[in-house]
């Protein structure tokens, strides 16, 4: 795919080699809102690429620079998530403008450009993320709407597991502390469990840690987890 260049003043140098992708929501009114202030050298925010609803792809900032997009934030070892990844903004109005579910134009292209990112940098599936992910206690892009199974029917994120499922049982600081060794910030543990659930159980995100939370963490922690077939 050739996307249409539209850039962004606002990046700096990579500090780390991308290992990493990070889907967000634009979370403004409109796309035409979003894309202003991505371009904005007074908002000092920024992302590699726009998705359009229609599909259409702008690149705003090139893969070797250090995109705006991540803001405080932690995954597995990495905290300056800007030096480590590849920001997606996917146009939506999130959910303080009317969240609403993503257009299949629009998550085919999303497919097409995660696909080659993917296989350009090595990136592994553990480390497409969404901004919730990487910022539990002050994000929920791109949502509970987002279709990651979809995106893990081709290998291009991890799976919701679904075989063969064992509940470990874990207290409720086990399983924190296997949510924070899966790559969860679990400073804020409310925010993380929430995280996870808008994640991998989006039908019900109730803070509460339940059977259903724990077998599913520990099949993601498994070398391979099985599901979404």
């Amino acid at each position: 795919m050739t996307p249409i260049e539209a850039p962004s003043p606002n990046f700096d140098d990579r500090a780390l080699p991308i290992t990493m992708i990070v889907l967000h929501y634009t979370g403004m009114v409109d796309g035409e809102s979003a894309i202003a202030r991505l371009r904005d050298p007074d908002a000092k925010v920024s992302s590699h690429y726009v998705v359009a609803e229609d599909g259409t792809v702008l690149r705003l900032v090139p893969d070797d620079k250090r995109a705006w997009h991540a803001g405080r934030s932690h995954w597995r070892d990495v905290t300056d998530i800007n030096s480590a990844s590849i920001g997606i903004e996917i146009v939506n109005p999130g959910h303080e403008f009317g969240y609403r579910p993503f257009p299949d134009e629009q998550i085919d292209a999303v497919i097409r450009l995660v696909h080659d990112l993917k296989d350009r940098y090595e990136i592994t599936r553990g480390n497409i993320v969404g901004h919730s992910d990487i910022a539990p206690a002050r994000k929920r892009d791109p949502g509970e709407l987002f279709p990651w199974g979809k995106l893990a029917r081709l290998r291009l994120a991890l799976p919701r597991p679904t075989k063969n499922l064992m509940d470990p049982m874990w207290s409720e600081a086990g399983f924190l502390l296997a949510l924070e060794r899966f790559g969860y910030d679990v400073t804020d543990k409310m925010a993380a469990i929430v995280a996870f659930q808008r994640r991998f159980r989006p039908e019900l995100i109730d803070g509460e840690i339940d059977a259903e939370c724990r077998m599913i963490l520990l099949a993601l922690l498994l070398p391979k987890p099985q599901g979404d077939d």
